[in-house]
């Protein structure tokens, strides 16, 4: 049995965690941490996330407009955390994100699997 290693994050194309983030966010406010458990619960432990990466992106996306962000009480913690929240404009660049998206995987694709009656 072949255990698989999580993939590096600089191995991850330009972008998409921005894409993540925002797909994550569809579903209802998060606190950063719990933004990065969710990729990595849903990518199967293949893409983790690290702080290092996640808050200047949280950061990023806030300046566009794209989330916004507040500071709110944690009701089983009983302690503040900053929660991320979507924005309408933030719903629109999902929609452009997940369309580009699709074509470049489907550009890899094309690549990785070509048509056996075509010609390299």
């Amino acid at each position: 049995m072949t255990i698989e290693r999580p993939v590096r994050r600089d191995s991850v194309l330009r972008g998409t965690l921005d894409m993540l983030i925002l797909r994550t966010l569809l579903w209802g406010p998060r606190h950063g941490h719990d933004i990065a458990k969710h990729i990595q619960r849903t990518t199967e432990d293949m893409l983790q996330i690290e702080h290092g990466s996640l808050y200047p992106a949280l950061h990023r996306l806030r300046r566009k407009g794209w989330i916004s962000a507040s500071w709110e009480l944690h009701k089983v913690r009983n302690r503040e955390f900053k929660y991320y929240r979507l924005t309408p404009a933030g719903r629109r660049q999902l929609v452009q994100e997940e369309q580009q998206w699709q074509r470049v995987s489907r550009a890899i694709a094309l690549v990785m699997r070509p048509n056996r009656g075509r010609q390299p």
